[in-house]
C-alpha cells in the first residue's frame, strides 16, 4: 500500500478506491494512516484471506460477516505490518487481532507465539475465552496471567507451553522475573489492548520492563477505543511503520446508543437512582460509581428496597470479583455497581442500559502528582487536537508560557497553583476517556442501549467539557421531581441501615477480600432464587 503525491507540509494524499472499498491513504512521518469511508463494502471472512478452520470458528461464535475494524485491520495483519487499531467499544476489536494471530500460529506453530496485554484483570480473561473459543478446533493453549489468583497455578499453565498468554502487566513482569524457565524470547507477536491505558503513567515501568525483554523483531498491535496521540508514548512501544486504522473518530459513541442526562441536587440523587432503575426495572443495568466504598454501600440500599444489585470493585479479591461478573452474567443479578474495574473492554451483551451515577473525574492529588509531566507534553506541542479542545485554539499556553521558575522557586509555585486551579484543562482527556468507555458497555455489536448521567451541581464542568467533546447536547431524562421524591421516605432509611451495616462489618477499614460483605450478598441471591422480593413501590 503506498502513498503518492506531494501534498504540502510532508503529507501525501492519494485517493482511489482498491478491492477493498474506497479509502483515504495519508502518510505522515513514515506512518500510514488508513481512513475508511461510510461506504466501504462488507466483506466476509474469507474474502480477508482467513483460513477454513478460523471461519468456520468464527461462524460457531456467531461471526457472519466481518465488522469495520475487522475488515480494515485483518488484511493488514495478514500482511505482516504492525497496527494501530482505533474503533468504538463493542465493534469486535478482539477479533481483528486474535484472527491474524491464529492463522500466523497455524502457518508456523510454536509455544509462546503471542502475548496479549490488558489494564484489568477482567478484560484479560475475556480475551483468553475469545482466544480459546477461537482456537477450539485447532488444540490452542492459553495461559492467563492476573493479580489476585495464585502464583503457582499459573506457574504450572506456564510449564504446559500455551500458544497464547494473556495478561496484565505486573502479574505477566512478576512471571518473567521469578517463574523458572518461563520467558517470551521467542514471542512473535505483541498485542496491547485498551493501550491508551496501558501507555499511561500507571502501568508505564512495567511496560517498559516489559518490553526491554522481549524481542525487537516482531510483530505489534495497538487497539483501543480512545487512543492518545502522544508520539513519544507509541515509540515506546517500538511499533515500525505502523498502519493506523481508524474507522471511528477519535470520541465517539455508536449510533445505537441513545445517551441522556439528569440534572439532579446532590442530596436526592440516590433519590433518582432508585426511580430510574424502578421506572426501567425490566433493564439489565451497569451502575458506575467513583469510589470502591460507594459501589458496597449502593448494592447494600438497593438491596434493602428490594432491587437484585451486586457491586464489583478492586476492594473485592479476585475470587469475590468473579463470582459477581458471572452472576450478573447469569441473570441472578440485574444491576451491577461498579467502579471503573468494569468499563473497560467487557462484553456482557445482556447490557441495554448505563447509568454514570458518579461523572467520571480524577483526583486533585493524582494530578498534581503529574503536573510537570503534563507540561512538558503541552510544550512540546505534539497534539494540537488536544489544544483546540481544551480551548486554547492551535497555539501555545500564554498563561503557563510566562511562569517560569525563578532562582527562589516562587515561579514554580505560581505553575502548581496555577494548574491546581485549572485541573479540567488537564484532566479532561482521561475523564472524557473513561466515560466512553462506560457507556460503551451496552449498545455493542449493532445492539440499542441506553446511557443516563446523573450531574449535580458539583459535576456539571466535567458533564459541560463532555457534551462539547461529544458535539451534541443531549437530551434530559424525563422525570418529575415531586414523584421522584416519594421514594426519599424509603431510600433514607434504606440508606441509613445500609451505612449502619457498613460500619457493622468494619467499613472502609476492610478493604481487600471483604468476605464478609460478599457472604452477605451470597445469602441474599440465595434468598432470592427461593421467593420473589416484593417489588418496589411508590408512596
Amino acid at each position: 500500500m503506498s502513498a503518492t503525491g506531494g501534498a504540502a507540509g510532508g503529507q501525501e494524499e492519494d485517493k482511489k478506491p482498491t478491492d477493498q472499498g474506497a479509502h483515504i491513504n495519508l502518510k505522515v512521518k513514515g506512518q500510514i494512516f488508513r481512513m475508511a469511508e461510510d461506504n466501504k463494502e462488507v466483506k466476509s471472512f474469507k474474502d480477508l484471506g482467513i483460513c477454513e478452520q478460523l471461519v468456520e470458528a468464527c461462524e460457531n461464535l456467531g461471526w457472519k460477516t466481518p465488522s469495520k475494524i475487522q475488515a480494515e485491520a485483518i488484511p493488514h495483519a495478514l500482511e505482516g505490518k504492525d497496527l494501530i487499531g482505533l474503533a468504538q467499544t463493542g465493534s469486535g476489536k478482539t477479533g481483528a487481532f486474535a484472527l491474524p494471530i491464529l492463522q500466523a500460529l497455524l502457518d508456523t506453530p510454536q509455544v509462546l507465539f503471542a502475548c496479549v496485554l490488558s489494564p484489568t484483570r477482567e478484560l484479560a480473561i475475556q480475551i483468553a475465552e475469545q482466544f480459546e473459543a477461537l482456537g477450539s478446533g485447532i488444540g490452542l493453549k492459553c495461559a492467563v496471567l492476573v493479580g489476585g489468583v495464585d502464583h503457582t497455578q499459573q506457574a504450572i499453565a506456564l510449564a504446559k507451553r500455551p500458544h497464547i498468554v494473556v495478561g496484565t502487566p505486573g502479574r505477566l513482569m512478576d512471571h518473567l522475573s521469578n517463574t523458572k524457565g518461563f520467558s517470551l524470547r521467542t514471542m512473535k507477536y505483541l498485542v496491547l489492548d485498551e493501550a491508551d491505558r496501558l501507555l499511561n503513567d500507571d502501568f508505564e515501568k512495567a511496560i517498559d520492563e516489559i518490553l526491554s525483554v522481549i524481542p525487537r523483531e516482531r510483530k505489534t498491535y495497538l487497539f483501543s477505543a480512545t487512543m492518545t496521540k502522544k508520539v513519544r508514548k507509541l515509540q515506546r512501544a517500538c511499533l515500525r511503520n505502523p498502519v493506523k486504522i481508524e474507522v471511528a473518530s477519535k470520541y465517539s459513541t455508536v449510533d445505537t446508543l441513545k445517551q441522556q442526562y439528569r440534572f439532579v441536587p446532590a442530596k436526592y440523587k440516590e433519590c433518582y437512582l432508585v426511580y430510574i432503575l424502578t421506572e426501567l426495572s425490566g433493564s439489565t443495568t451497569m451502575v458506575f460509581t467513583r469510589t470502591c466504598d460507594a459501589t458496597r454501600l449502593l448494592a447494600l440500599l438497593l438491596r434493602n428496597l428490594g432491587l437484585r444489585a451486586i457491586p464489583i470493585s478492586g476492594h473485592m479479591s479476585q475470587a469475590k470479583r468473579l463470582g459477581a461478573l458471572n452472576k450478573f452474567k447469569a441473570g441472578e443479578c440485574n444491576i451491577l455497581i461498579c467502579t471503573d474495574v468494569a468499563s473497560r473492554g467487557l462484553d456482557i451483551p445482556s447490557v441495554d442500559m448505563v447509568i454514570n451515577y458518579d461523572i467520571p473525574s480524577n483526583s486533585k492529588v493524582k494530578a498534581e502528582a503529574k503536573i510537570e509531566k503534563e507540561l512538558n507534553l503541552i510544550s512540546s506541542h505534539e497534539d494540537e487536537e488536544l489544544d483546540k479542545m481544551r480551548g486554547f485554539g492551535s497555539g501555545s499556553f500564554p498563561i503557563i508560557d510566562t511562569l517560569e521558575c525563578d532562582d527562589d522557586g516562587v515561579g514554580e509555585e505560581a505553575r502548581v497553583r496555577f494548574l491546581s486551579q485549572n485541573l479540567s484543562l488537564f484532566t479532561l482527556p482521561r475523564v472524557f476517556g473513561d466515560y466512553i468507555h462506560r457507556v460503551g458497555r451496552t449498545a455493542r455489536a449493532g445492539r440499542s442501549g441506553v446511557a443516563i448521567s446523573l450531574v449535580n451541581q458539583y459535576e456539571l464542568e466535567w458533564y459541560i467539557q463532555i457534551e462539547k467533546l461529544i458535539g451534541k447536547k443531549l437530551p434530559e431524562f424525563p422525570a418529575q421531581e415531586e414523584e421522584v421524591l416519594l421514594l426519599l421516605e424509603r431510600v433514607t432509611e434504606a440508606k441509613r441501615i445500609s451505612q449502619m451495616k457498613v460500619k457493622e462489618t468494619g467499613g472502609k477499614k476492610k478493604r481487600r477480600g471483604g468476605d464478609e460483605g460478599e457472604e452477605e450478598i451470597d445469602r441474599y441471591l440465595a434468598s432470592k432464587n427461593g421467593k420473589s422480593s416484593k417489588k418496589l413501590k411508590k408512596r
